[in-house]
């Protein structure tokens, strides 16, 4: 069975709003021989429901000992050295004298970093110090062409070629999400629209796909804590973005995001209705592009419930069987999903493949 998600993130609404069974043609052969063809159920959660149980404020907990269990289960890198409600006594992080950035990265340095906002949605909440290791960041997510350099050299099949659909949304599909037939990294609308272009972030690539590229490049995926300590520019900025706290300035957009009310209307007054070139909208101060809009990237670890690092027992919910994603995509919009802020979170399952997601890789030092 695949199991197709799309985490739909409202304003008071934090997980999946639309859940895809796609049953694979010789699963449904040999549970109902009288069945031929695949189908789809697709599967709409009450969004009053959830937006009623999201606008009760769920307290925050008072523990401050850290659940180890439940850390052991994220599986984050050895760059993660410390995480706590409390900030570290030992605050010493030892940044390298000497370096050369690999091709196309950029040197993150380490330090301290409070995790999350205490603002924010219920899936930000609470607020948590780390201390994180330096390390290197490709400065934009991975393009087209760069995918297109690992399939040439290894043959690799894409989840979504596998499938022969991926999952879209726009004005041909009547605003709803659908799995289209033909959809994929190098076609992400389907074969009946324009090719990727190749400096625009690959899309259609799942977790799974993701993790293939990032080990074949000598690389890794980043863990939510390093995305974001890296978004907070490596000095645990509190802005909203990774520039500050404006989405414009002198008029001009700073990242690519929906302008108008998802999913109805899209004035598209940053140019750009979909993906756009890797760097268009400029550079963070670290020197690092894309960190809000364009696409999500997949993250390394499961998304989890911050308050359940320090909570023991952990329940039932606490680890999602999904992967983490960061940084929001050209599809978000303050009243459907602020998800470019800096401690904006998202998720899909790791073979889930979208037009609006993508990653970038990390590697140690």
């Amino acid at each position: 069975m695949r199991l197709f998600s799309v985490s739909l993130s409202l304003m008071d609404q934090t997980f999946q709003g639309l859940i895809v069974h796609y049953f694979h043609l010789v699963m449904l052969r040999t549970l109902f021989p009288l069945l031929y063809s695949s189908a789809l159920l697709i599967s709409f959660f009450s969004c009053k429901e959830k937006a009623d149980n999201q606008n009760v404020d769920t307290p925050i907990t008072q523990a401050t000992e850290l659940n180890d269990e439940f850390l052991k289960k994220l599986n984050f890198p050895q760059t993660v050295s410390y995480v706590g409600l409390e900030k570290p006594k030992d605050t010493t992080v030892v940044n390298p004298k000497s370096r050369t950035a690999p091709d196309g990265m950029i040197y993150i340095q380490g330090g301290l970093v409070q995790i999350g906002s205490d603002e924010g949605l219920e899936q930000e909440r609470p607020s948590f110090w780390a201390k994180i290791e330096p390390f290197w960041m490709d400065t934009h997510p991975v393009t087209v062409a760069e995918f297109r350099k690992f399939i040439n050299a290894t043959n690799y099949k894409t989840e979504a070629e596998t499938f022969g659909n991926a999952g879209i949304i726009d004005e041909s599909t009547d605003q709803q999400w659908i799995l289209k037939d033909g959809a994929n990294w190098h076609h992400p609308m389907g074969p009946d629209f324009p090719a990727a272009a190749d400096d625009h972030p690959v899309t259609q690539v799942s977790w799974n796909d993701a993790n293939a590229y990032a080990q074949w490049a000598g690389k890794r995926l980043p863990c939510e804590l390093e995305w974001e300590h890296a978004a907070r520019n490596a000095r645990n900025s509190r802005a909203i973005y990774s520039w500050g706290n404006d989405i414009q300035s002198q008029g001009k957009y700073n990242a690519n995001i929906w302008q108008g009310k998802f999913p109805v209307k899209n004035y598209n007054e940053d140019g750009f209705a979909y993906t756009s070139p890797v760097g268009k909208f400029g550079k963070t101060p670290l020197g690092l592009t894309d960190m809000s809009g364009n696409v999500w990237e997949w993250q390394s670890n499961p998304k989890f419930n911050y308050e359940a690092l320090f909570r023991t027992p952990t329940r039932d919910g606490d680890l999602s069987p999904e992967r983490a994603q960061r940084g929001g995509s050209f599809l978000c919009e303050p009243g459907w999903c602020h998800g470019y802020r800096v401690s904006g979170r998202s998720s899909s399952t790791s073979e889930t493949s979208l037009f609006h997601v993508g990653f970038r890789c990390v590697k140690d030092i």
